[in-house]
């Protein structure tokens, strides 16, 4: 019981999150106290903190102390709780332990989330909050005597976890979370690097289950999944358990006749020219032959995976370039149906431009035609008839002055005779004016003294341009007379 009663004087709480993340409290020795703060793996913050607690110091009564260990620090930045990894196997149970007192044998390391039990094989299962805690309690509760049986506690088994194999050098811990995260919750994922930082191609990722697990294998598997741009498909395979952390213990060796029988020898080396020295020479020329030919196979991979990629990248500049031709294609025949288009918009707008210059041209001889309808409509109601008045002309008309015009006026008097103009108020007003203007015109005609040789005035019109002459000259006969 001494391992157990390094943390048995330790309150393990949840405090308020303004407490410091170490040991807080007061009491001997405290004030010489470390954080927990700043160590690198689950096993050494175990270790300092189950060194910080001062042991019982004699007699058989135990040594209160003040300490409070802050359950929050113990998950390190990013880290999710109740995950897989804090799962504890608890070998050798009692067969008559309850739930209760199997709960209170962890009561000290925080809550749990998961407890079950198998009373007929005599083992159990605990989940705990962080893997720090969950190495606190493997620490100090492995080998303890339960009712005369003593416990063997190790991590368990991480049945929803995966291999990924294949991965590119651009790929980190983050991206490789979030690919993943689509078949299902990830409680982590981490890309393995060498002695250097530098990625090796490898990594491995934990569900939170085994259906997301199981179809993230299946997917991969039946699939190409890609991680980047490379068409480079990540191969994905259950992840091979081992532990690293315990190893086997003496123990826990099963003592049979082939252990007695190996254990018969110490360790030592093999002396030359004996009967080991040959068979073990042998062994070591079989183990060379097998790393020859592995780095072999490692060599015929490597020139093949640089091969390809050489290939891949011809064929992507190829694919690219078909790519880019296609594209131009595409935007030569967009540009050959704009250009259809345009001139099938030109031609329309052409046409509708024609048939609006024939509206337009059909409406003035309309126009036209109705003009002329309605003037010979007038025509036709005022009395006149076609052609009326053409054609005067006073040809035959003999007159003894030959510069004067043919009513006895001389032809400068009557270009030099006042213009007027006579407005009357129709057709009809007109015409009964004219046929007056005409009578009278008709009798001083008659009375004036024919020449010699004349039987009667002849009168001729030639043209409607002669008309405003013969109103003049009537005029003047009637105010001569």
């Amino acid at each position: 019981m001494a391992a157990n009663r390094n943390l048995k004087q330790v309150r393990i709480e949840n405090s308020s999150p303004a407490a410091p993340l170490g040991m807080v409290g007061g009491g001997g020795g405290g004030g010489n106290l470390k954080g927990l703060r700043g160590l690198e793996t689950e096993s050494e913050a175990a270790a300092a903190a189950m060194a910080l607690v001062p042991s019982k110091e004699g007699g058989d009564e135990e040594q209160e102390v003040g300490f409070t260990i802050d359950i929050k620090s113990f998950l390190k930045p990013g880290e999710k709780s109740y995950t897989q990894r804090c799962r504890l196997f608890v070998g050798n149970l009692p067969t008559d332990i309850t739930e209760e007192d199997f709960k209170r044998l962890f009561e000290r390391y925080g809550e749990p989330s998961e407890v079950f039990i198998n009373r007929d094989r005599g083992f159990g299962f605990i989940r705990l909050e962080s893997r720090t805690l969950a190495e606190i309690a493997k620490a100090e509760l492995d080998g303890t005597i339960l009712k005369s049986r003593p416990l063997r506690i190790r991590f368990a088994t991480h049945g929803a976890a995966l291999t990924v194999k294949n991965l590119s050098p651009v790929v980190s811990n983050e991206l490789l979370e979030q690919a993943f995260s689509q078949f299902g919750p990830v409680e982590r994922a981490v890309v393995v690097v060498d002695d250097r930082g530098r990625a090796t191609g490898k990594g491995f990722v934990e569900f939170a289950a085994k259906p997301p697990a199981r179809k993230a294998l299946e997917r991969c598997s039946d699939g190409a999944f890609l991680l980047t741009t490379t068409p480079r498909p990540v191969v994905v395979e259950p992840m091979e358990q081992f532990d690293d952390e315990d190893g086997l213990p003496e123990k826990l060796m099963q003592k049979t006749q082939q252990y007695h029988k190996e254990r018969e020898q110490p360790p030592r080396f093999a002396q030359p020219g004996t009967f080991e020295f040959e068979y073990a020479s042998r062994w070591k020329a079989l183990d060379e032959m097998e790393k020859q030919q592995r780095e072999q196979v490692d060599r015929n991979i490597r020139e093949a995976k640089e091969k390809l990629e050489a290939e891949m990248e011809a064929a992507r500049h190829e694919h690219q370039l078909m790519l880019m031709r296609q594209d131009l294609m595409r935007r030569q025949e967009e540009l050959r149906r704009l250009e259809e288009l345009r001139n099938q918009e030109l031609q329309k707008r052409k046409q509708i431009q024609l048939r609006h210059e024939e509206e337009h041209r059909r409406r003035e001889e309309e126009m036209l035609r109705q003009r002329e309808q309605e003037e010979l409509r007038r025509q036709q109601e005022g009395g006149f008839k076609p052609n009326f008045m053409d054609n005067v002309n006073l040809n035959k008309c003999k007159h003894e002055h030959s510069s004067a015009d043919p009513l006895g006026f001389p032809l400068e008097t009557l270009n030099k005779w006042p213009q007027g103009i006579v407005c009357f108020p129709g057709n009809s007003s007109a015409l009964e004016f004219f046929l007056s203007v005409m009578d009278s015109a008709s009798a001083a005609l008659k009375a004036l003294p024919l020449p010699a040789g004349a039987e009667s005035p002849v009168v001729h019109f030639s043209g409607s341009q002669n008309l405003p002459v013969l109103l003049v000259c009537v005029a003047r006969l009637l105010l001569k007379s």
